[in-house]
């Protein structure tokens, strides 16, 4: 047989090497693909695992996402920001402006889409202001405020989604619910911030974006249509129809940019507390312990779980949706996996520091415990 004809018919390779990149990049989805076989190895596949699915909660972050990377296509949230820390004149006020910028677009655009959209904003702060010195501190406080900030409002976490459409909490008791630890955790990032200098800073050139007005209109109209789907207001599946039908005409895209590995995560995270939910010893000593002590299980489960599979999982086994919301927003504080957004800030860290990885993770654990003890002896003590 000629060489070449042997070699031409030969099969393609799978090279591993090359799905090592994707594996790290997506580690949490991995897990929790892992997770999910390992559990229907024990209650094999059957009618059941399609109830597993919280379908509304999909489709509601799916238009999220979706239109929130339109609106950074326009470098929308960068003008505004910039436009922010602008008028700023010091350092203090500046860390101040990046972290309550970060705060409030956790509230609106959910907590990991407000690191990636700001961190970039802090780094070219500081650097281009000789203050890369801070660049540590500042971005802990910008990953505490993503993860505290988006605490009060029903789609300003992920698992905030989860919750709020599974057990169908009235929105104001949703939010009468978490504004207490909301405002502390305010008052305790602005105290942080105010530890920072009163260093004199000024940021040089204009601003090389523009906002297109009809553009911008249209995406901000998506939103809105991406919000009241989350407050029930419209059917779900016609809110997925209009964002996306808006989407594909204005910018396709953005579309082909939403975290997809975030909604497989979270399927495989449906998979995996309905599976664990059916096996009897599992659910007897996860209902013995939501029993006793929910809040306190909900945040310890954070710290090796992370919060976002810590709702799904707990949801099953309680009816206490008070202290369960808590212990999954408080709970995102404290380890470097306890929220899955906190990955993004150490990696992009990382990237602009490779060599200071040890002092980053001291200074992240002693910022992040110090809220995590503050606020669950608050929710403790307390209580709503």
């Amino acid at each position: 047989m000629n060489s070449s004809v042997s070699h031409s018919s030969a099969r393609p390779r799978l090279h591993l090497p090359a799905l090592l990149p994707w594996a790290r990049k997506n580690a949490v989805l991995c897990i929790a693909a892992v997770l999910a076989a390992v559990t229907a190895c024990l209650v094999p596949p059957d009618a059941q695992y399609l109830e597993y699915i919280d379908f509304k909660t999909l489709c509601c972050l799916f238009s999220v996402l979706a239109v929130v990377c339109a609106l950074k296509d326009i470098h929308f949230f960068t003008i505004l920001a910039r436009g922010i820390v602008s008028v700023t004149g010091s350092l203090r006020t500046a860390v101040l402006a990046l972290v309550y910028i970060t705060f409030i677009g956790s509230m609106l655009i959910a907590n990991d889409m407000a690191l990636l959209t700001f961190l970039p904003l802090g780094y070219f702060v500081l650097t281009s202001t000789g203050t890369e010195r801070y660049m540590a501190p500042v971005f802990i406080l910008q990953n505490i405020a993503a993860n505290l900030g988006g605490m009060l409002t029903p789609f300003g976490n992920p698992q905030n989604l989860y919750l709020y459409s599974y057990y169908s909490i009235p929105t104001g008791e949703f939010m009468r619910i978490m504004l207490p630890s909301f405002l502390l955790a305010v008052l305790l990032i602005t105290g942080c911030c105010l530890c920072f200098p009163r260093r004199s800073i000024a940021l040089t050139g204009e601003c090389e974006y523009r906002l297109a007005p009809g553009r911008t209109a249209v995406y901000l109209a998506l939103f809105a249509v991406s919000i009241v789907m989350v407050f029930h207001a419209i059917p779900y599946l016609a809110g997925l129809a209009v964002v996306a039908i808006g989407l594909m005409i204005a910018d396709r895209r953005a579309l082909k940019s939403v975290d997809y590995p975030l909604l497989l995560t979270f399927v495989c995270f449906f998979i995996f507390a309905g599976n664990m939910s059916r096996i009897p010893a599992v659910s007897r000593l996860l209902t013995d312990l939501m029993s006793r002590q929910p809040l306190l299980v909900s945040v310890l489960s954070c710290q090796v779980l992370s919060n976002v599979p810590s709702a799904i999982l707990l949801s099953h086994f309680t009816g206490d949706y008070r202290s369960l919301l808590l212990g999954v927003n408080i709970g995102g504080t404290g380890t470097l996996i306890a929220s899955l957004a906190s990955l993004i800030t150490f990696r992009a860290y990382t990237s602009h520091n490779p060599g200071k990885t040890r002092y980053y993770l001291l200074l992240y654990a002693a910022f992040n415990f110090g809220f995590l003890i503050v606020l669950t002896l608050f929710a403790l003590f307390f209580p709503t």
